[in-house]
C-alpha cells in the first residue's frame, strides 16, 4: 500500500499490511525496521505475529536501502524525525491501509495498538512511547503518540554521550536518548552477546531502556543473542550472524505472549510463557520484571 509523498519527505510512504485470514477484534502492531531495511524485512517476526492474531503494519522509512537517499541529502540528518512522522501518519491513515485488504477494516480493534521495532526501529518505537532525543539532534521534544499503548524494543540503542564511540558521536547525534520519559509499558529484548560498534560499553547497553525508563516493565535477555537475536531481520538475512531457530522461536513466542497480555487479550499468555522459560532445564534466556 502506498501513501502519497509529502513535500518534505519527497518519496511515497510504502506500507505492508499483514493480517490473519480469520478472526475479529484483531489488535494492531506498528513495526519499525532497523536502519537500511524495509517493509520486506523481519518476516520471522511479522509472519508469526500475523499468524497468531495480530495485524502488522510495516512502513518503509527513508533510511531504507530500497529508497536510496544519498549520503549528502539534507534529509539524512533528520531520518529519525521522518521515522516518527511516518509512524504517526500510518496511524492517522490506518483506515486507508486496512481498506486495501478486502474485509479487514471491520475486523480490527483500533483501541488495541502496540508498536515494536528492532535496532534503529527500537528507538522509533521508544519515541512513540515517550522516549526523547537530546541535543544536538533533538531538544527533548515529546513526539509520543497516545494511540500506542505498549511496545516491544528489540536490540535498541542505550544512552549516548560518553557511552558512544567517536564514530557514533560524530555521525549519529540522535543517539543521545533520554529514557526518563519512556513512561508506557514495554518489553525490552537484549542479546547478551550484542556487542555494538556504536558504544564503548558491552551488551548491557541495550538494557538501558528497561533500566532507566519508568515504563518498560520486563527485560528479556536472550542467551547467545547477537544484534539479530537469532534471526529476526529476515529469512536467511545476510545480517544475521547468530542464526539459531530455537533462539528465534523463543523471541517469537515471548514477544507474542507479551503483546497478548499487555493489550488485555489474555492475562495468562505472558505469565505462562515466562514460567515455561524458567522451568526449562536449558533456558534460552531470562526475564526480569519490575
Amino acid at each position: 500500500m502506498i501513501l502519497p509523498a509529502t513535500a518534505q519527505r519527497g518519496a511515497d510512504l510504502q506500507v505492508r499490511v499483514s493480517a490473519p485470514a480469520l478472526g475479529d477484534r484483531l489488535p494492531i502492531v506498528l513495526f519499525s525496521h532497523g536502519y537500511g531495511s524495509s517493509m520486506d524485512g523481519y518476516g520471522p517476526l511479522v509472519d508469526y505475529w500475523a499468524a497468531h492474531g495480530f495485524v502488522v503494519l510495516q512502513p518503509t522509512y527513508l533510511d531504507s536501502r530500497t529508497i536510496g537517499v544519498p549520503h549528502g541529502d539534507p534529509r539524512v540528518a533528520g531520518f529519525w524525525r521522518f521515522r516518527v512522522a511516518d509512524a504517526t501518519r500510518v496511524l492517522d491513515d490506518v483506515d486507508t491501509l486496512l481498506g486495501a485488504v478486502p474485509g479487514l477494516t471491520e475486523r480490527v480493534d483500533r483501541d488495541r495498538i502496540a508498536a515494536a521495532g528492532h535496532s534503529f526501529g527500537g528507538q522509533t518505537t521508544g519515541i512513540l512511547l515517550g522516549q526523547r532525543v537530546g541535543p544536538p539532534a533533538g531538544a527533548h521534544e515529546d513526539l509520543s503518540d497516545p494511540r500506542v499503548r505498549v511496545g516491544v524494543l528489540l536490540a535498541t540503542a542505550g544512552t549516548g554521550g560518553p557511552d558512544l564511540t567517536d564514530f557514533a558521536r560524530e555521525n549519529l547525534p540522535y543517539l543521545n536518548a533520554d529514557f526518563s520519559t519512556l513512561s508506557r509499558p514495554a518489553l525490552v529484548v537484549a542479546g547478551d552477546e550484542d556487542r555494538s560498534v556504536l558504544t564503548v560499553r558491552g551488551p548491557d547497553w541495550s538494557e538501558d531502556p528497561f533500566r532507566l525508563g519508568p515504563g518498560p516493565d520486563h527485560l528479556l535477555t536472550v542467551f547467545g543473542g547477537e544484534h539479530s537475536l537469532g534471526g529476526v531481520p529476515g529469512y536467511e538475512a545476510a545480517e544475521t550472524t547468530d542464526e539459531n531457530p530455537a533462539r528465534l522461536g523463543a523471541v517469537q513466542q515471548l514477544t507474542w505472549a507479551y503483546l497478548r497480555t499487555s493489550l488485555g487479550l489474555d492475562d495468562q499468555a505472558w505469565p505462562a510463557a515466562v514460567a515455561a522459560l524458567r522451568a526449562d532445564p536449558a533456558p534460552l534466556g531470562r526475564v526480569e520484571s519490575k
